[in-house]
């Protein structure tokens, strides 16, 4: 029994299978005759103080999306300052297709939704929702394809979900942080001045910077900036390289560390606490709803146009390379997957409507019937388009 479970978390395929089945069962749970059950669980609140000024009093699903979806922001960061010092971004070459790949596929989303939502402020806010991408599902797919999709694709939709994520990045900051609190700023500040000390004076215990990351976390978390993005700050300050053991490396043994918990546990959570959607009352018409539409059309067609345009014509224009062994069938099956949105898309989606009042419920509803709908048919799509394809010499 413990063999077959090791085999089954080796496979690349099985952090997408998981997530799936964490779905799955929101999904069935919502809406059988326990839904209470499920409600109640996300709606318990929990309480954390520390003093009189460190208060934090959340329901369960917020503790979900602002602590542990900051972890999972982490290990995002200690990948993306990974590739980008000695990985697949650290040089110019590399980084030129899946680069311009990512920046069509969130600008043509982003567009798409933006033209179908004109005229409803509200519902604006949600622009970024299909621009993002979920990487374990869409390389879970690819994994189930075996060797139909070349290496180098591989290798190039990893790249391309990096500066992706980097890009999801910056729109949180920008767009989606709420009232500053200039006290927690200061704070922070400080806390990431600490994280800085550490760093240059080559600390290579990661005990240290996680204990200030996290009081990094609460102070963002009360700032008003998104509580996420202390956990990209303090991946940024680990060390990549030890001084003292040229075999060690801090950030990976981090990375190495938090892989299990985050893809076994943190993302499948996350899933299941935002993937039920009560299906009483709804019909096909709901998915025309501009909300749901423009999600769904901006997953299936926009990165469909924004990856596979760009990068057909970057590679015509002689900016940069086909991946080798791959052709053009290839690349927009990879394009197709890509409209895989799922654990981002809810994410982002969870921060654009979460301060539209008495509407805030229909608009959640709707945009996760668009986000699943959305990727399950560029799921469909790409896999499909991949399947047909020859395989690479």
């Amino acid at each position: 029994m413990l063999d077959a479970i090791n085999k089954f978390l080796k496979k690349e395929s099985s952090v997408g299978i998981m997530l799936m089945v964490a779905t799955v069962a929101a999904m069935l749970l919502e809406n059988s005759p326990l839904y209470w059950l499920y409600d109640y669980f996300l709606e318990t609140p929990f309480e954390v103080r520390l003093g009189r000024q460190i208060h934090i009093a959340k329901p369960l699903l917020l503790w979900v999306n602002d602590g542990l979806m900051a972890v999972f922001f982490l290990l995002i960061g200690l990948e993306v300052k990974k590739e980008l010092l000695i990985g697949r971004l650290s040089r110019k070459e590399q980084i030129i297709l899946p680069g311009v790949a990512a920046i069509g596929g969130m600008l043509v989303p982003a567009l798409i939704y933006v033209l179908i939502n004109m005229g409803d402020m509200v519902a604006l806010n949600g622009w970024a929702i299909p621009a993002a991408t979920d990487i374990a599902f869409a390389l879970g797919v690819v994994a189930l394809l075996g060797d139909r999709v070349p290496p180098s694709l591989k290798i190039f939709l990893l790249a391309l979900a990096i500066m992706d994520d980097l890009g999801a990045i910056v729109i949180i900051a920008l767009f989606y942080s709420g009232d500053l609190s200039g006290t927690m700023l200061v704070l922070s500040l400080v806390c990431l001045t600490l994280l800085v000390i550490l760093n240059r004076m080559r600390v290579e215990t990661v005990v240290p910077y996680l204990w200030v990351g996290f009081f990094l976390w609460i102070f963002v978390l009360k700032s008003g900036v998104h509580a996420t993005l202390a956990g990209v700050a303090l991946a940024f300050a680990i060390p990549l390289k030890s001084q003292k053991d040229p075999g060690y490396s801090p950030l990976t043994f981090l990375e190495h560390e938090m892989h299990p918990w985050v893809n076994y546990m943190i993302l499948p959570i996350f899933a299941f606490a935002n993937a039920g959607i009560p299906l009483s009352g709804m019909s096909f018409s709901d998915l025309l709803h501009p909300v749901p539409f423009g999600i769904m059309s901006g997953l299936v067609v926009g990165k469909l146009i924004g990856v596979g345009g760009f990068s057909v014509v970057a590679i015509k224009l002689g900016i940069a390379q086909m991946p080798e062994g791959a052709s053009w069938r290839h690349l927009l099956g990879i394009a197709a997957l890509c409209g895989i949105g799922f654990t981002m898309s809810l994410f982002i989606g969870g921060l654009a409507f979460e301060h539209t009042g008495g509407d805030s419920f229909s608009y959640i509803t709707t945009l996760r019937l668009g986000i699943l709908t959305g990727s399950l048919v560029s799921g469909v799509i790409g896999y499909l388009v991949l399947m047909g394809g020859r395989k690479p010499d």
